[in-house]
């Protein structure tokens, strides 16, 4: 039986659901993730896009794509980043929205070579310098 998942925003205006497993995990510490997640890093899973709902609020949505394709959609009320989007699709949900325990772990960070110079890497976690391959 597949597992549900849901999530949603801070004012609770979104919500969504998910069925099905989440995929590869990951903290990302480019500077355009610090600077859309006001953050030291992004925290998000990739999901099948065919699994995934808006249940309430897809209206309440507003997005930010750039010219890659990738973007994110935020809460227009609460500022709550909910997704990543690629090329219109819904690509990864954030970790830090979703209800209970998504029962994932972080298992890479990645863009580690461009992280802010204020941050400590925690010993032992799996790093790369940019994308893996």
């Amino acid at each position: 039986m597949a597992s549900q998942i849901t999530g949603g925003c801070s004012c609770e205006a979104v919500k969504y659901s998910l069925v099905g497993p989440l995929k590869d995990a990951r903290s990302c510490h480019c500077s355009m993730c610090r600077r859309i997640f006001a953050a030291q890093a992004s925290a998000c899973a990739e999901v099948d896009a065919e699994k995934f709902s808006w249940i309430q609020g897809e209206d309440q949505l507003t997005s930010y794509v750039g010219e890659s394709g990738y973007g994110v959609q935020f809460c227009k009320h609460c500022g709550s980043t909910l997704s990543i989007v690629y090329n219109g699709f819904i690509h990864s949900l954030t970790l830090g929205c979703m209800d209970g325990d998504p029962k994932v772990e972080i298992d890479r960070h990645i863009f580690v070579g461009s992280k802010a110079s204020w941050e400590v890497m925690p010993e032992g976690v799996t790093t790369f310098d940019e994308y893996p391959e």
